[in-house]
């Protein structure tokens, strides 16, 4: 606990009490939303973000405390353990340091170096590092065989393994990184044979391109990626060659003699061959890594501005899926979203039947008692609300544009067609759209949070990392504004804190069976749902109308006792 304390508290930089408590409360399966809102004193007052930062660095070091113990583990059955390296590997705080130490033992594929080992050439290798031989020709032909036809070859060889010993040493290794990371560019040349493809135009800004690496923005980042993996360029790390080589050499070379010729050589070849494709390759994924985070957290702030949109609320609600050859879709809804009416109208060309459709949403209008009209906004939309517009309803009706990113997805998933068995894709569409303006976070919870389009480049970022970065987004809007759980569907409630898919399905069925909850304490009464899950969730689960007002509210019922004697 000490150690996974100690780096987290370094990684986060806040106080140590609020660390170690949110440590012990993860560890007992508690989520974020409860610890941030009913743990805040045993925390600090520490919010949704600090938890989570908590959270992905206690997640980074368990990763690193399992790597290293299969380290350890592959050393100690080399045989090559000694209590310096064990210590370095036991002191080491990143991925990067633990595998630069772990570099000289790792098993290899057949390397050029190994295969110089298997013809006896590491003494040789040995002498030349030495740097004070003499008459180098004489004692490399000593090394000379029927594998080793010449001198030539024997001192080659030799400089395989002293390439491959320079491209292990830790110090040398972090110099480059340094230096790519101070003065990498990103170079892209157009793919010559693609360059009129029409599909490259989208990418011709990066035809022939050239930027510091540190300096380029995420959006472009990606963008220069994608066009590579479609084929379309072709993308380069450089940095000043020739400084990089001075500096190994600086390391290494001690003398002016033969040896120092041979070495000079083997630095060469392990920087253009081993060090620079391997360290370039890992500044670049690092730079790919940064971008993803950027994209991902714009992505996650537009979505909770969406989530967390206002709602309109318990409104009837006619709702339109606007289009012009297929027409209008309508639907009429109640005003806890059931749907009551559906049709098509062709208010546009080529029908341009706008009287029958005005006739039609005026009569619908009147007969279901519409407060508001939501118009979906794709194709269409513009010329769907100028007529609406015209209208002279008898009552004063309330007209949104909605966005309807989405809701095609919705209308051909499972939970819609579980919904809505007997409709087609395109009512189940309108309805979508009516019901995200009631309520957008009720709403919003059933599609995919990829397929909502509120974010750039989503297919090539991490989709691990996106897809736990949004549910995390969706998990905290949800409980952040809590749940009626007499009214919710499974969607909403498998994002409750403690609920999950399988108990939000219970507790749909259990209240489909007995009927509405009437206090929270029922809750307990749902199959497999236990006291743990009921402690993290029951706070954010709403009752309206309940006996006890505080069953309406965010008060946790372990502090009903105390609001009672206040």
């Amino acid at each position: 606990m000490t150690a996974l304390l100690r780096f987290v508290q370094n990684k986060t930089q806040l106080p140590e009490v609020g660390v170690k408590n949110t440590i012990s409360l993860l560890n007992e399966d508690c989520t974020i939303p409860f610890i941030a809102r009913y743990r805040k004193e045993l925390t600090g007052n520490l919010d949704e973000v600090e938890i989570e930062n908590i959270v992905k660095f206690k997640e980074a070091f368990e990763t690193l405390e399992k790597r290293k113990k299969a380290i350890l583990k592959a050393l100690q059955e080399q045989g090559v353990l000694t209590t310096e390296l064990k210590e370095k590997i036991d002191k080491s705080d990143s991925l990067i340091q633990l595998e630069d130490l772990y570099l000289p033992y790792k098993k290899k594929r057949k390397t050029k170096a190994e295969t110089a080992r298997l013809n006896g050439l590491e003494p040789l290798a040995k002498i030349i590092m030495s740097q004070n031989a003499r008459d180098l020709e004489s004692i490399a032909n000593r090394y000379t065989s029927k594998e080793i036809p010449t001198i030539e070859k024997a001192l080659e060889g030799a400089r395989f393994i002293i390439a491959e010993w320079i491209n292990e040493r830790t110090d040398i290794r972090k110099n480059i990184r340094y230096q790519l990371d101070r003065f990498a560019l990103i170079n892209t040349k157009v793919v010559k044979a693609k360059e009129t493809d029409e599909k490259a135009q989208k990418f011709r800004d990066y035809f022939n391109w050239s930027e510091a690496l540190q300096r380029c923005p995420s959006h472009r980042l990606l963008a220069i990626l994608r066009a590579q993996e479609e084929g379309f360029i072709r993308v380069k790390i450089e940095i000043d060659d020739d400084i990089a080589i001075s500096k190994i050499e600086d390391r290494i070379i001690r003398s002016q003699n033969e040896c120092s010729i041979q070495i000079q050589l083997a630095i060469k070849d392990a920087y253009k061959r081993l060090l620079f494709p391997s360290l370039s390759n890992e500044i670049l994924g690092i730079a790919k890594e940064k971008a993803d985070d950027t994209a991902i957290l714009v992505f996650a702030k537009n979505l909770k501005q969406l989530l967390l949109g206002s709602p309109l609320g318990e409104k009837r609600i006619l709702a339109i899926d606007p289009g012009f050859r297929t027409g209008c879709k309508v639907v009429c809804l109640d005003a806890q979203g059931a749907l009551k009416y559906n049709e098509t109208i062709y208010p546009h060309a080529p029908k341009n039947d706008q009287i029958g459709a005005i006739k039609k949403i005026s009569s619908l209008a009147d007969a279901h008692k519409i407060e508001a009209i939501a118009i979906g906004n794709g194709t269409a939309s513009r010329e769907t609300e100028q007529l609406i517009r015209k209208i002279h309803f008898k009552n004063d009706i309330q007209v949104f544009v909605v966005s309807e990113a989405g809701a095609s997805i919705y209308s051909a998933s499972k939970i819609a067609r579980e919904e809505f068995p007997n409709y087609d894709v395109t009512v189940r569409g309108a309805i979508s759209i009516g019901r995200r303006l009631a309520d957008p976070l009720a709403e919003l919870v059933k599609i995919d949070a990829k397929s909502i389009g509120v974010g750039q480049y989503q297919h090539d970022v991490d989709q691990s990392k996106l897809n736990k970065s949004l549910d995390r987004v969706v998990e905290n809007c949800v409980n952040k504004v809590g749940v009626n759980i007499n009214t919710a569907s499974k969607s909403l409630l498998s994002y409750v804190s403690g609920i999950g898919p399988k108990l939000a399905e219970s507790i749909v069925v259990y209240r489909e069976e007995k009927g509405p909850f009437a206090s929270r304490i029922e809750i307990k009464k749902v199959p497999r749902l236990g006291a743990k899950a009921y402690e993290q969730g029951a706070g954010f689960l709403r009752i309206k109308n309940a006996k006890n007002p505080l069953d309406d509210s965010s008060v946790h019922p372990e502090s009903y006792a105390m609001v009672s004697k206040m």
